[in-house]
């Protein structure tokens, strides 16, 4: 045997660590051990040239200055598939005579090459911990007692052979994956840079290995992370649960509705907290626009796969991904197609173009067939019928005619595989749910397909023959990396495949794929869109619904499945997606049946309330106005379809703030669905909550509190407390309550509700969100002003989040936010809020709507604060005129703009005016809110304080004092409003825009 070597220090001295790309972790934890030891350490890729020889190879190390550590693996190896006798040779002629310089360290296997290497003395690390693979590391290099062997510290590397402690997702690994080393090392460096950008892009058209590099990447450096998580981003739904479902594996508590597991999951991720080191993969992300929200900040990584380059417009760094370089195509075609030789395998990837999807497919069937690479050339070249064209920009091949070819090779081996291939392309590319294919009703299936079905080894030989032409994968969503088996496994479509099967179904089968597609998605129908609890079954069917042609099915179970999805997307706040559904489906359906069919009037009605939560009143108006008069003409005014578009024509018109006109018709109608259904009926008691809201609407809150009320006792008698209504009506009380002054009975009422809220609906449910938006409110009126600011700001957030920074509600939520600063202190902050408020009333509302004038007199507010009197002046004389010609002189919004006029003249200088309108403000808020409200106490301060300047100071004096005594009766002595009007601060208002 021949002797140890010595050690040779590395201290002090230089070092090139040269390693394969998938071996960067290992590199990476390397290098900095050496670093700290005080060593220079260059990194260098293991990438001999094409036709090199191995000994060449390894002579090219040479010239490096210091000392040569070669990481070794099986990555390294298949770099360059040199035969055993290569390597034994080269180790003896370049390494052995340069011992001293040359140190190979082993990381997963034990090389037989090694025992050729015994003078080399390598490393191995496999089986080791961390402080074992140091110290035999360190005793290797000569550095046996350094300060590198203390406890990590910052952002040291992790050791590259431990493991996740969350792994979920991941589909498994391809063990033919091939090349891209260069593409792996590019994608570490870059996510390891500290250059603030942990967001990365892999960019390229369909088939070229995007999904399977970031598949590659994530085992690799899977020793990196705390978290590794792979979601399926294709659609917003579909993502937005995938990141829900980590969670539970963060050990977040939450509950079970997606939504609020979502929240949970960016808090979590964004803090770093419970783990600091995350990789998180958002594959087939093609629409950055729908799902950049979704991508988390904080400490970890992204990996997105995408056809988009508009990535790189949501912070994300973008990497352009390739197809194979030739030598790898070659490399991966022979090892899927071993008959074929070297140059066959050239040449058939030149005529593929080397793009791997397309490689890995025909590869995998032309193995197993007769056909020659030359034949198969001839029929790509046009062989088989018309000129051969691109399917579309995506596509740059013959991808028409190659399939023809594969799907012909399918058709004789294992017809049923075209089967359940064409029917997988009428649900949603990516995740196909066959689970739904195999717990439908199997009776009346076409002859075929209902073989496939009903034999379970028939089934099983299908779906093994396109997995072994790589036409589906099948994934499995639980098998860590070093788990044998997978948990859980289901079928995966790739888009490009989905899209040119797709196309290829004759047309004569084209129906009977569809209607079996539609049949299972409506079997799968929950039937309760309006329970939470089935929301992510819903979420899941959506997707599906165009793929599967379902509007132009005339099945009742359909039909049905249509509307009850309508449904669940009103109530989960999916406004945009919704409309866009009901858009289709009234196009459809109109050609099928008559405009007066009932199914016509089921579907305006939730179009009419999808696009209603947008914001369009002014096509909701239109819309059911003409649906109210022909279903009036033709059925009568007691007809239920009638009334319940009346009822979506009263809340049109509240949108449009024709209040009046809107109450009028529900003051018509609650009595109308009394007479016809009873007191509690679940539709009566809908027409009573709107009443509630018309005459919140018209300021008179008190008789609305007593509706309100009146509609939360039946509602908790007749459904359940927790029932979306029951929770809608509490937040419509505990608002009039606040309303009236009321503010600490509101506060310990929407406390409870918003919590509820949260359990049953989510952190991000609209209604969830109203609700706390009234909390937050609640908190500002009672004082707790350190609950009330980062709870409106956090409710801002996920408006936008959710809705869009132009939606109503979530300009109202802006609204507040603009007030609290303005009151607490941060005027600029204040100002740029109030701005972004006006411009968006103007551009989205009706002129003359109350609510823009009422922006415009939170502005005012600011400009004086801002010292900007005039102007201020002005523009809440404006207001004032243009709130009194919408809703009247007596409405509270109008007495408020006149309180805060008041204000604005007497700063101005204008006293006589200002106390001749405080006159007027407080004799009207006394009739229309009585003496002790709010409103009314604000504006009695006011007029004491203009009444002092105006020098009467005894009328002053007593003003003020009957004021302070009634503000300590209504609002406690220790009340803000009660201390600050004894400090004699102006009172000002806030408009507050109401839910409509």
């Amino acid at each position: 045997m021949a002797p140890r070597p010595e050690p040779d220090p590395v201290a002090g001295h230089a070092v090139a660590l040269v390693h394969a790309g998938a071996d960067g972790a290992w590199a990476t934890w390397i290098g900095d051990l050496l670093e700290r030891c005080g060593t220079t350490v260059t990194y260098q890729l293991w990438d001999p040239g094409p036709g090199a020889s191995l000994e060449e190879a390894l002579t090219d190390l040479l010239p490096a200055s210091g000392s040569v550590l070669l990481v070794l693996s099986n990555q390294f190896l298949r770099l360059a598939p040199y035969p055993d006798e290569d390597w034994t040779h080269a180790l003896r002629t370049v390494l052995a005579p340069d011992s001293s310089r040359f140190v190979l360290v082993w990381t997963d296997f034990a090389l037989p090459l090694l025992q050729d290497a015994r003078p080399l003395a390598a490393a191995g690390l496999t089986g080791l911990d961390a402080a074992e693979a140091e110290r035999r590391l360190l005793e290797r290099l000569g550095l046996p007692d350094v300060p590198a062997l203390a406890e990590r510290e910052g952002d040291r590397p992790r050791y590259p052979a431990s493991l996740p402690e969350v792994w979920g997702g991941v589909p498994r690994r391809n063990i033919r994956f091939t090349g891209r080393d260069w593409l792996l090392d590019e994608v570490h460096r870059r996510l390891r840079a500290r250059d603030g950008r942990r967001v990365l892009t892999l960019h390229g058209m369909s088939g070229v290995g995007k999904t399977q590099l970031a598949l590659e990447y994530a085992f690799c450096f899977a020793g990196e992370y705390d978290v590794v998580w792979w979601a399926n981003a294709g659609a917003r739904t579909t993502c937005r649960r995938g990141l829900a479902e980590l969670a539970p594996k963060l050990g977040l508590s939450t509950g079970f509705e997606y939504g609020q597991r979502l929240r949970a999951v960016h808090d979590s991720l964004r803090r770093g907290t419970p783990f600091p080191r995350w990789l998180l993969v958002l594959d087939s992300a093609d629409e950055p626009a729908e799902i950049g929200d979704l991508v988390p900040p904080g400490p970890g990584h992204v990996l997105i796969t995408s056809r988009n380059p508009e990535w790189r417009d949501h912070g994300s760094a973008l990497l352009d991904i390739p197809v194979f370089e030739r030598r790898d195509s070659v490399r991966f075609i022979r090892r899927r197609a071993p008959r074929l030789t070297e140059p066959e395998a050239d040449r058939l990837a030149d005529a593929l173009e080397d793009l791997p999807l397309l490689l890995d497919q025909t590869a995998g069937w032309l193995n197993d067939s007769d056909l020659s690479v030359e034949e198969y050339i001839a029929l790509l070249e046009g062989g088989i019928g018309e000129a051969v064209v691109s399917v579309s920009a995506d596509f740059p091949l013959a991808f028409e005619t190659a399939w023809s070819i594969l799907l012909d090779r399918l058709r004789s081996t294992v017809p049923e595989a075209v089967d359940l291939l064409r029917l997988c392309t009428f649900f949603a590319p990516g995740y196909i749910p066959v689970r739904l294919l195999r717990e439908m009703p199997h009776d009346d299936l076409p002859e075929q397909l209902a073989g496939l079905f009903n034999d379970p080894l028939l089934w099983n030989r299908a779906i093994d023959q396109l997995r072994q032409y790589s036409v589906v994968r099948l994934e499995s969503h639980e098998a860590a990396p070093d788990e044998a088996a997978p948990s859980g496994e289901s079928l995966y479509l790739h888009r490009m495949v989905h899209q040119i099967v797709r196309q290829q179904v004759p047309d004569d089968r084209r129906r009977e794929f569809a209607d079996v597609a539609r049949r299972a998605l409506a079997a799968a129908d929950p039937k309760r869109p309006t329970d939470a609890r089935v929301w992510n079954e819903y979420a899941e069917l959506v997707p599906h619904l165009g793929y599967a042609d379902v509007l132009t099915s005339e099945d009742p179970a359909v039909r049905t499945l249509v509307l009850n999805c309508l449904r669940y997307l009103w109530f989960a706040g999916e406004y945009a997606e919704g409309v866009a559904l009901g858009e289709r489906a009234m196009a459809t359906w109109r050609s099928q049946v008559h405009d007066t069919d009932r199914l016509i009037w089921e579907l305006t009605y939730h179009y009419a309330n999808l696009l209603r939560a947008t914001g369009r009143f002014q096509e909701t108006e239109a819309i059911d106005r003409a649906a109210v008069q022909h279903l009036r003409e033709e059925r009568g005014e007691h007809d239920l379809d009638h009334l319940r578009t009346a009822s979506g024509l009263a809340a049109d018109l509240r949108g449009l703030a024709r209040y009046d006109e809107a109450l009028a018709l529900d003051q018509r109608l609650f009595p109308a669905y009394r007479d016809l259904f009873g007191e509690e009926d679940t539709r009566t008691l809908n027409a009573l909550n709107n009443l509630g809201f018309s005459l919140r609407l018209r300021g008179r809150y008190e008789e609305a509190k007593d509706i309100d009320r009146r509609t939360l006792d039946a509602r908790l008698r007749l459904l359940t407390r927790r029932h979306p209504w029951t929770l809608f009506s509490e937040v419509s009380y505990a608002i009039d309550l606040r309303l009236l002054g009321r503010y600490s009975e509101a506060e310990a009422i929407q406390e409870k509700n918003a919590r509820e809220h949260r359990v049953v609906l989510g952190s991000d449910n609209p209604g969830t969100l109203r609700a706390e938006h009234n909390l937050a409110l609640c908190h500002y009126r009672t004082g707790a002003l350190a609950k009330a600011e980062p709870l409106i700001s956090r409710v801002l957030e996920l408006f936008e989040y959710k809705l869009g920074d132009a939606h109503l509600e979530t300009v109202a939520v802006a609204v507040s936010r603009s007030c609290f600063a303005r009151e607490h202190g941060d005027l600029d902050r204040a100002r740029e809020l109030s701005e972004s408020v006006v411009v968006r009333y103007e551009e989205t509302l009706i002129a003359g709507h109350p609510f823009t004038a009422g922006a415009h007199a939170n502005h005012a507010l600011i400009l004086g604060r801002s010292s900007e009197v005039d102007h201020a002046l002005t523009l809440i004389e404006q207001a004032l005129a243009h709130m009194t010609q919408a809703v009247g002189p007596n409405h509270p919004w109008t007495l408020g703009c006149a309180v805060n006029a008041s204000a604005l003249r007497n700063l101005a200088g204008d006293i006589e005016g200002a106390a001749a309108l405080s006159e007027d403000t407080v004799n009207w808020a006394a009739e229309a809110l009585g003496r002790a409200h709010p409103l009314t106490l604000a504006a009695r301060i006011a007029r004491a304080a203009d009444l002092r300047g105006l020098h009467q100071r005894g009328q002053a004096d007593k003003a003020e004092r009957e004021a302070l005594a009634d503000l300590d009766a209504t609002l406690g002595p220790q009340h803000i409003h009660t201390i600050s009007a004894r400090s004699r601060n102006r009172p000002y208002w806030d408009f507050e825009p109401q839910t409509t």
